[in-house]
């Protein structure tokens, strides 16, 4: 087993609960990886909002990265206000009442088809436009986040373009990856290449979109690196190369604190029953699904004091099963779930009224600063 994280072992006891903390110390380690990977390769990183969107931490984050992707108008305009550097914008479909909005802030603007892109490429206010790609390619096991199943709406398959890029298209755009190595970006842009190489030689960019797992332990900056600069070989024309990951900025920067509320007992099952909601609180955990990990667990094959944990919600199906610890849990026992960050704080919801967790930042002095709590009136005004 690998010694845990500085993160893993901080102390959070003085956070509120439930909360999400952020640590500044692991954030700043994942942005100067991603910098020094930018800087060996030639390519432009820059951080995908809805993965990693905590405006809080983006003081920090400018210094590293040179700017944002937006989904949204909204996150548009999160990227211009609080971040203040590049804007690039992809929606699967533009809101017709949003778009001239995104077109003021965004440099680059990815349509999801051929029609979109003819509907408003007279709107487009400066912006570099570039049309999503689907190479029919990705290595995804859960469909649900797999952008390249048959009959997909995601990106423009090879069929439905010509031997040249339509007349306004000055970059191309794939986004098949889910925390992946390089090695599935390398099999990956075998296919691009296939398919779409005689377009990309007339392009002035490519985004290689998110889902790179650069920050993760094990994975192989030499062969991105390698891989960034065949592309620029192969394609000269190119002026820039973009990565967006969200994942790789706040992978294991930060955990959800939570509290044991109540010991349920129903025959050999026992539930520690907290103030935290897998549904309502960490939603990846139930669609991707994966089993979170939790500070002093020792594994469903483990000896010891065995539980369910069980969230704050009514959904019969808001519960993790085996948890082990070396002691029996106890009511008022903080539960501290790892890697909570990414993925994770732009999902929550307010069903059942539960109330959204804190938001804190564990400062690299090691304090516990709590920059935002919510309650009734947030739960009201999503309602």
């Amino acid at each position: 087993m690998s010694a845990p994280r500085p993160y893993e072992a901080a102390d959070y006891s003085a956070a509120p609960s439930p909360a999400f903390v952020l640590d500044e110390a692991s954030l700043r380690a994942n942005l100067e990886h991603l910098r020094q990977v930018a800087q060996a390769s030639g390519a432009k990183i820059i951080c995908a909002l809805k993965g990693f969107a905590f405006y809080e931490s983006f003081e920090l984050v400018r210094q590293y990265l040179p700017g944002v992707t937006a989904s949204s108008l909204s996150e548009a305009r999160l990227g211009k206000e609080e971040f203040g550097g590049e804007v690039h914008a992809y929606c699967p479909a533009y809101i017709p009442a949003d778009f001239d909005g995104i077109a003021q802030i965004a440099s680059h603007i990815t349509f999801n088809s051929l029609p979109e892109f003819e509907r408003y490429r007279d709107r487009l206010a400066g912006s570099s436009a570039g049309l999503r790609i689907n190479p029919e390619y990705a290595e995804v096991e859960t469909d649900l986040y797999n952008p390249c199943v048959p009959g997909s709406r995601l990106g423009v398959t090879e069929a439905m373009l010509g031997p040249k890029l339509p007349p306004g298209i000055e970059g191309l755009h794939f986004h098949t990856l889910c925390e992946k190595g390089a090695d599935t970006l390398s099999r990956t842009l075998d296919h691009v290449h296939a398919r779409f190489g005689h377009l990309l030689a007339q392009a002035k960019w490519l985004n290689m979109g998110g889902g790179h797992a650069i920050t993760r332990e094990g994975y192989d900056d030499a062969l991105l690196v390698q891989l960034v600069h065949d592309v620029k070989r192969r394609y000269p024309n190119l002026e820039s190369v973009i990565l967006e990951p969200g994942s790789a900025v706040g992978w294991q920067t930060g955990v959800l604190v939570g509290t044991v509320l109540d010991i349920v007992q129903n025959g050999q099952t026992r539930t520690a029953m907290l103030d935290v909601s897998f549904s309502a609180h960490m939603p990846d955990t139930l669609e991707m699904p994966y089993r979170p990990a939790v500070v002093g667990d020792l594994g469903p094959e483990g000896e010891g004091e065995r539980y369910h944990l069980g969230g704050q919600t009514c959904l019969a199906g808001d519960f993790k099963p085996d948890y082990v610890f070396d002691h029996e849990l106890e009511v008022g026992e903080r539960l501290v779930f790892l890697d909570m960050i990414h993925y994770t704080m732009v999902k929550t919801t307010t069903f059942n009224g539960v109330n959204l967790p804190a938001i804190a930042i564990r400062r690299e002095s090691g304090e516990i600063d709590v920059r935002k709590t919510f309650g009734f009136e947030d739960y009201k005004r999503r309602i």
